[in-house]
C-alpha cells in the first residue's frame, strides 16, 4: 500500500502524539520549579497539592490544547514582546 503525502505537509515530532518536545521540557521545568518553591515555603501536604494543581493544571491545558496548535513557548515569547514593546498604530 502506498501513501501519498503532500509536499507542504509538516512532520512535527511530538511526545505521545500530543505535545511538542520543547513544550514538554518547558512543562517539566515549570513543575519542578513550582514543586521546589512549594516545598520550601509550605508545610501542609493538602495545601501543597492544592496550590500545585492550581498553578500547573492551566499550563498543562494550554500545552495540550494550545492556541491554534501553536507552541506554548512561542506564545509566551509573543506575549512578552507585546508587554515590553507596545506600539499604537494610528491610521487615517
Amino acid at each position: 500500500m502506498k501513501f501519498i503525502i503532500p509536499q507542504n505537509y509538516d512532520f512535527s515530532t511530538k511526545l505521545f502524539g500530543i505535545i511538542d518536545y520543547s513544550t514538554a521540557i518547558f512543562n517539566v521545568v515549570w513543575y519542578v520549579f513550582v514543586f521546589c518553591i512549594l516545598n520550601f515555603f509550605i508545610s501542609s501536604l493538602f495545601i501543597k497539592i492544592f496550590v500545585f494543581i492550581i498553578l500547573c493544571f492551566p499550563v498543562l491545558l494550554f500545552s495540550i490544547i494550545g492556541f491554534n496548535h501553536e507552541n506554548i513557548i512561542y506564545v509566551l515569547m509573543y506575549l512578552l514582546k507585546y508587554i515590553f514593546r507596545q506600539k499604537i498604530y494610528l491610521y487615517k
